[in-house]
């Protein structure tokens, strides 16, 4: 009963899996070629339950895999030029901070950039004018809809 259950089940995975358009197009020679690309990099499963691939359990067998960069080499240069010109990069030492955090004065104050627009400002301005929600002069400091 247990061999028919387990023939029937594999018969029925198989046809899910030829029938998948994913599998259409590939040669045998196409899949060798990646099996063999896949042992030569480490990138198959280790055998046992921690689900690692082998370049991840022995990454010092399998060369380490190349990453693309979107910068370019010009961007790259422009950015750590940029980073100096302004300080904003780490200080040598145990300090662990930048140096325009270090050195205030030697480097540029960073330009803050408003959220809001200055037609919103005007109009949050005329808001507090009409209902009075804004400090008045004199020594109490206090809101003009405010009993003083």
């Amino acid at each position: 009963m247990k061999l028919k259950f387990t023939a029937t089940a594999l018969i029925l995975a198989s046809g899910l899996i030829v029938g998948n358009p994913s599998f259409a197009g590939v040669t045998r020679e196409q899949v060798k070629a990646e099996l063999a690309a896949a042992v030569r990099t480490g990138d198959i499963m280790a055998g046992g339950e921690s689900g690692l691939k082998l370049n991840e359990l022995y990454p010092n067998r399998y060369p380490a895999k190349q990453v693309q960069s979107s910068v370019t080499r010009e961007q790259v240069k422009a950015e750590l030029a940029a980073a100096v010109r302004t300080g904003d990069i780490m200080a040598s030492g145990e300090t662990g901070g930048k140096l325009n955090e270090l050195y205030p004065s030697v480097y540029p104050a960073k330009q803050v950039q408003s959220s809001i627009t200055r037609e919103q400002v005007k109009a949050e301005l005329a808001e507090a004018i009409r209902t009075g929600d804004y400090v008045a002069g004199g020594e109490s400091g206090g809101k003009l809809h405010l009993p003083v």
